[in-house]
């Protein structure tokens, strides 16, 4: 994921509340320390696929405002 927003492409990693400081020190650690992170509601193992979709439900509309913000 570093590598490619090294590139330039728009790229973000979805964490769930819990993994939050791990996210931001993983950034850092990889030399992106903008990377944007998407939140999702914990846990994430463990659960129904119906939930599992109701998770990405909670993340598309964070990646899609990304998506726009780079394209200006």
């Amino acid at each position: 994921m570093a590598e490619l927003r090294k590139r330039g492409l728009v790229t973000a990693v979805i964490y769930s509340g819990p993994f939050l400081k791990l996210g931001k020190a993983q950034a850092r650690t990889f030399g992106v320390p903008e990377l944007p992170l998407l939140e999702i509601t914990h846990p994430l193992g463990g659960i129904s696929i119906d939930d599992v979709r109701g998770r990405s439900e909670q993340a598309a509309p964070q990646f899609a405002a990304l998506i726009k913000e780079n394209l200006k």
